[in-house]
């Protein structure tokens, strides 16, 4: 994290801060001042720490510039909701921990307070993975993560069955931005269509139960301590679809660390198989959840590979290389 400095007392926010925040945290004790720190790659994330204390706090601002601030508020109030319900269903526990919601500020650029939860990203283990080559912390820490997933997935599932045209929008949208954006070419955009319409007509993606899924299930969403707890963070895309979207989005990411950063994304498939292997211990036939999973993982891995493609900070030889890899899972 970047340290910006102390934030100003003449800062509407440092008001908000010491009279509705941190008096949560702190009970009679005096609030002196706040340490800003930034967070890597985000510049609408950021963790204030009080000075005499060291107690600290997130605060994200949904609000940007030049953006809808209806949209801003949407976001904020998604993110503040789906926080309160995650630790009304009991996922906040001795294993799995969400933030506790502390702060709500439409007037300050859509801001929502959240408690500092620290741990290491499941990014930072993937990175730590190629230099020490720990096989054991990786598939220790994908165990954990499928147990955190099957929690949420199951303890929400509902009698519905899951409306898989409600992707194909997004996947439209994934693929018009990599069109604009000329990441994409016409044969390659034309085989993608395809093969969408492929999965369009199989039986098996509308099979299953929708069920609340995480919907931005990203390695740095999901942090870990020891021993063995895991938060999850950034919930204000959580919506009922299914269970494959989380478990593919998950896999699509490992096959781009892997593809990024050793040219060989089939390193990636121990770890991939693993972590759905163990998703499904946590139903009562094992091998048929397995089977059924893994029929429908593909699209949204393939998806998942599409939507990093048309990330601008990629270089465009590494774009191409992603689309022919969502090309090669999503012909399967």
């Amino acid at each position: 994290m970047k340290f910006l400095g102390r934030l100003s007392p003449q800062d509407p926010f440092f008001t908000y801060l010491r009279e509705a925040i941190f008096p949560q945290l702190l009970s009679e004790n005096p609030i002196h001042h706040f340490r800003v720190f930034q967070f890597p790659a985000s510049n609408a994330v950021f963790l204030y720490e009080e000075s005499h204390s060291r107690k600290k706090v997130i605060g994200k601002f949904f609000q940007r510039p030049g953006k809808d601030p209806q949209h801003a508020w949407d976001r904020a109030w998604n993110e503040w909701r789906n926080l309160h319900f995650l630790r009304q269903i009991g996922l906040d526990q001795t294993h799995f921990q969400i933030p506790q919601a502390l702060g709500i500020a439409r007037h300050i650029n859509s801001v929502v307070i959240e408690e500092y939860c620290p741990g290491q990203s499941l990014s930072k283990i993937l990175n730590q993975y190629l230099t020490e080559r720990q096989d054991d912390l990786l598939y220790a820490r994908l165990t954990d993560l499928a147990w955190f997933l099957a929690k949420l997935h199951n303890h929400t599932a509902g009698p519905g069955t899951v409306q898989f045209h409600e992707q194909f929008a997004y996947f439209d949208k994934i693929t018009a931005r990599l069109q604009h954006r000329h990441r994409i070419g016409d044969a390659p955009l034309r085989e993608i269509h395809h093969y969408r319409e492929h999965w369009q007509q199989a039986s098996c993606m509308y099979s299953d139960q929708e069920v609340l899924i995480h919907g931005d299930a990203t390695p740095s969403n999901f942090l870990f301590a020891e021993p063995r707890k895991i938060t999850a963070i950034d919930l204000e895309r959580m919506k009922r679809a299914d269970r494959a979207y989380d478990l593919g989005m998950i896999a699509g990411e490992m096959q781009h660390h892997f593809l990024r950063n050793t040219h060989h994304a089939a390193q990636a498939e121990p770890f991939i198989g693993h972590f759905l292997w163990e998703y499904s211990t946590h139903f009562p036939d094992r091998q048929a959840a397995f089977a059924a999973i893994t029929q429908r993982v593909p699209f949204y891995m393939g998806m998942t590979l599409l939507r990093i493609a048309r990330n601008s900070w990629l270089d465009w030889s590494y774009s191409q290389t992603l689309v022919q890899a969502a090309l090669s899972v999503l012909r399967r």
